[in-house]
């Protein structure tokens, strides 16, 4: 695999435009249309990391007022999935969201920043269950969530 790949390629062509975050993350709403109800924001990405935050804003609340738990769930498998997307070698091998185990430590009553990172290098197989811990984190940079989202990989045919 080389060192970047095509989404990480193009994350970096979108970074050098004004607004570039902001469109790249709305070329990934616009070709997964679920994510973009929480209207998230593309941080960082690079092969094996991906980051985004979502606002602390009404329409992603619960019934007190804090960051819903699915919402908080969405996110997570958003910067999974980017991440695995630019990750994997998508000319070999595909990928598919497989389940998700969950922990809620807080609540979350600010903006949520989230990462998703695995270690690399990573040797890639025919069909494997790949785990992607998910990290959020509060404004006051508390982990506030965690997940294990299972990444089903396998060789295309």
């Amino acid at each position: 695999m080389s060192n970047k790949s095509a989404l990480v390629q193009t994350w970096h062509k979108f970074k050098r435009l004004p607004f570039g975050n902001w469109l790249f993350t709305k070329a990934v709403c616009f070709k997964a249309p679920y994510f973009g109800s929480m209207k998230p924001y593309v941080l960082d990405l690079r092969v094996g990391h991906c980051s985004a935050v979502v606002k602390n804003r009404r329409s992603v609340h619960n019934h007190i007022g804090t960051i819903h738990a699915i919402a908080q769930c969405n996110l997570a498998e958003l910067c999974a999935g980017v991440m695995v997307d630019a990750t994997v070698p998508v000319k070999t091998h595909r990928w598919i969201p497989k389940g998700m185990t969950v922990r809620y430590l807080a609540k979350v009553d600010t903006d949520v920043r989230a990462v998703a990172e695995i270690d690399l290098p990573h040797k890639w197989i025919d069909k494997e269950d790949l785990v992607v811990p998910v990290k959020l984190y509060n404004t006051r940079n508390e982990l506030v969530f965690t997940a294990d989202i299972t990444m089903y990989i396998t060789e295309k045919n």
